[in-house]
């Protein structure tokens, strides 16, 4: 599935509606829901130090400090600076706060491209230091490709044991463990966290105009 935008939920949600279920203090129960179907909706729901998102893109229960909407609410100073943009997400830093992942939904995966690129980086940075003739640097690729590369489609476990195992005249995937991850963020948590991002800030014009 390709990675969720925020041109891309903003489009989901275009037709939700806004029902406050609960409201107290910290302790919220907000629906966001297209009149006449579940397609794409979600609940937020607080309690004191915690919230959680449950719906069609799946459950997540985020902990950081007492009242959770204070924390993902858009800072002004940071909207003023970028117009161009609705939604704000820190997925990195939000993910740190995850106490629980609903079963379906995930929260990060193998990125089957960045594997890719990283054995295609490491093979190039050998041509470079070792210069080899044209016909070494073609068989050692194709030692790549149908040894390595075929098997990313099978997954990670699958495609980094290829990667360790691999040896071909003396090439090895030397130090390719230690360059950084080979997973992203699932489309359903980057949904998710674009959800709540938004639903705070539906939440709080429905506020405003009750005031």
């Amino acid at each position: 599935m390709n990675k969720c935008t925020e041109e891309r939920f903003l489009s989901d949600v275009s037709n939700h509606q806004v029902t406050v279920i609960s409201d107290d203090g910290v302790n919220r129960h907000i629906r966001f829901r297209e009149p006449g179907t579940i397609c794409y909706g979600f609940d937020l729901i607080t309690w004191p130090w915690h919230l959680c998102i449950a719906g069609d893109c799946g459950t997540y229960v985020f902990s950081r400090i007492n009242d959770m909407f204070e924390f993902f609410r858009i800072e002004p100073s940071y909207a003023a600076k970028h117009p161009e943009r609705k939604l704000f997400i820190n997925a990195g830093y939000w993910g740190e706060k995850l106490l629980s992942i609903g079963t379906n939904a995930g929260y990060k995966e193998f990125d089957e491209d960045n594997f890719k690129d990283r054995v295609t980086k490491h093979f190039n940075d050998w041509k470079e230091s070792q210069k080899p003739t044209p016909e070494q640097a073609d068989e050692l690729w194709d030692e790549i490709e149908s040894t390595v590369l075929s098997v990313v489609c099978d997954g990670p476990a699958r495609a980094y044991q290829a990667a360790y195992d691999f040896e071909h005249d003396g090439f090895l995937f030397e130090d390719f463990f230690d360059g950084g991850s080979t997973e992203r963020y699932t489309f359903h948590y980057l949904w998710c966290l674009y959800a709540i991002n938004w639903g705070i800030s539906q939440y709080d014009a429905e506020q405003a105009k009750a005031a």
